[in-house]
């Protein structure tokens, strides 16, 4: 949507864009509205983000000259090992992001969570940046725990999405739990269908301490024993010392030039990386000459990717834990050898052992009336299925992404930060902001983020038209196609040597929300057509 809106917020829920329409409306700003609706979030969509998740949050306040990261990506429990899942390896997901053990333990039940960040990252951002009390930017969440939700389309999807590649069931997760059963499923078992009224009285409780007390009763107060004793009758790793020794993780925005352009986005281990080696490298191709789409741009645009996911792969983990080269990965020099091989030809290697990978993730961004802005990616990553009773949120499922070989960037670690695809990224032209994106999307994150990207700094999209775009990706040696990419540009990339995976769906890779800054100063939003979001200009 577009007019000469003063702010806005994009969602991927319409009742969670309503509650930071509403919170603008009554003279909060954008650090305000960003965590007033991704509180709401984490009820209305219950697996794809919540108080027990991880993610990544770029705030910028032109005018108190704050522009920095709160990274709370979950962390390894203290009780982890490296080599504790050594001899119980049976994959790795194809693209990258995940691998897949016997019995599933890194993926479902209480071994699977790691220590999350996301409840302590929202009130650091609304005490530390924004104008309203916690209390209040709690309501909407406590009022929507007390109504409930009725299940959306893509809320439907993802629960009768099935298994992918030796992952749990997604019912499997939401019947995990006493709570999931009872909230998620009818009297006659079935999953609860589009438009079925789902209630969590139990979430509803939690919110209400949480609004009252702050986030000391979830790390280290009556939630934390609660959650600490639960974990420790069925052998679960996380613990009252984990969480109460959680901090969150500041800095300053990762910044590189693209043409005339200056991004920032984020540090590994979140994603931001990746779009900036990608960008670099597609900085020596003239894109709107070749075209969009194109199956020239197809074949440049996914070696770009497959570099950096091999890069990604080899080098990229918790910095405080693996020396990541920071000034070889993000180097124009680098990049620009990497654009003389696909000039030549080449085809990049992607090492992989096979499958894929799920996606529960969600995005919010705001841009308010004073140029304040919030991108922030926020996630359960693969949802664990675990809710405490009593307590009725579920977990983050963290620990699928780590590397169960010892050595590794990604090996596991106590107190170690997994890498996540999230790049929440704002653009810059002559020191004016133009676009501030994310998205969810599991490791398609940045392969979606930085096409939307594209499709505004090279092509001239509106917003809408960018998240809308259809999309590729190449996280593997195969270029992934989503369906609205014609077939003879399939059958070419095929003539050339390239395996192809034509995805049924319309929408996929990553699902992209994000604001552009017109030239006369209005507001563009674009929610991914893919989810149930909005934007909503106030």
């Amino acid at each position: 949507m577009s007019d000469k809106y003063r702010s806005m917020i994009v969602t991927a829920q319409p009742e969670s864009a309503e509650a930071g329409a509403e919170v603008l409306m009554k003279g909060g700003n954008a650090i305000d509205a960003a965590m007033a609706a991704a509180l709401v979030q984490g009820v209305v969509d219950p697996q794809m983000c919540g108080i027990a998740g991880f993610g990544s949050c770029q705030i910028y306040m032109p005018k108190k000259g704050v522009h920095t990261f709160i990274d709370f990506h979950g962390k390894t429990p203290g009780a982890a090992r490296p080599d504790m899942w050594e001899d119980i390896i049976e994959g790795e997901t194809r693209d990258g992001f995940g691998f897949v053990l016997k019995d599933q333990v890194n993926d479902l039940g209480y071994q699977s969570v790691t220590t999350p960040g996301s409840l302590k990252a929202y009130h650091e951002a609304v005490t530390e940046f924004g104008t309203m009390d916690w209390a209040d930017i709690c309501a909407p969440a406590v009022a929507q725990a007390e109504e409930g939700f009725y299940v959306r389309p893509h809320v439907h999807y993802w629960w009768t999405s099935g298994s992918d590649f030796g992952r749990a069931d997604v019912t499997d997760r939401l019947r995990f739990s006493n709570t999931g059963r009872q909230a998620y499923f009818n009297a006659d078992g079935s999953v609860k269908k589009v438009g079925d009224h789902v209630a969590n009285p139990d979430l509803a409780k939690t919110l209400k301490m949480i609004a009252a007390q702050g986030p000391d009763v979830f790390y280290q107060g009556e939630i934390a024993e609660r959650i600490a004793e639960d974990f420790a009758k069925h052998g679960g790793l996380l613990s009252y010392g984990d969480l109460k020794s959680y901090r969150t993780t500041r800095h300053d925005p990762l910044a590189f030039a693209y043409r005339d352009y200056r991004l920032t986005t984020n540090h590994p281990p979140g994603g931001g990386i990746m779009v900036n080696e990608m960008m670099n490298i597609l900085e020596n191709f003239d894109l709107a000459d070749i075209g969009h789409n194109t199956v020239e741009y197809i074949r440049i645009v996914a070696e770009a990717m497959k570099v950096a996911t091999a890069d990604k792969d080899n080098h990229v983990g918790d910095p405080a834990f693996y020396d990541v080269p920071m000034d070889w990965l993000t180097s124009k020099a680098h990049a620009a050898e990497a654009a003389e091989r696909i000039r030549n030809g080449e085809k990049h290697h992607v090492e992989r052992i096979g499958m894929e990978e799920s996606k529960q993730t969600t995005h919010v961004a705001v841009i308010d009336a004073d140029g304040n802005a919030v991108t922030m990616t926020h996630s359960l990553g693969m949802p664990s299925g675990v809710i405490t009773d009593g307590l009725g949120f579920m977990y983050n499922g963290c620990m699928g992404v780590f590397d169960p070989r010892p050595g590794r960037a990604g090996s596991i670690a106590p107190g170690k930060a997994r890498f996540s695809s999230v790049c929440p990224t704002i653009a810059f032209r002559d020191g004016e902001m133009k676009l501030a994106i994310g998205a969810p999307g599991g490791t398609q994150i940045a392969m979606g983020v930085m096409q939307a990207t594209l499709n505004v700094l090279d092509h001239g999209m509106t917003m809408t038209e960018a998240v809308s775009a259809p999309r590729f990706s190449a996280t593997s040696d195969i270029i992934d196609l989503t369906n609205r990419i014609p077939r003879y540009v399939q059958r070419d990339l095929e003539a050339m040597g390239y395996p192809v995976v034509r995805s049924a769906k319309t929408f996929d890779i990553a699902a992209v929300h994000g604001i552009r800054v017109r030239a006369d100063g209005g507001l563009d939003g674009g929610a991914d057509p893919g989810h149930d979001g909005v934007a909503i200009g106030v």
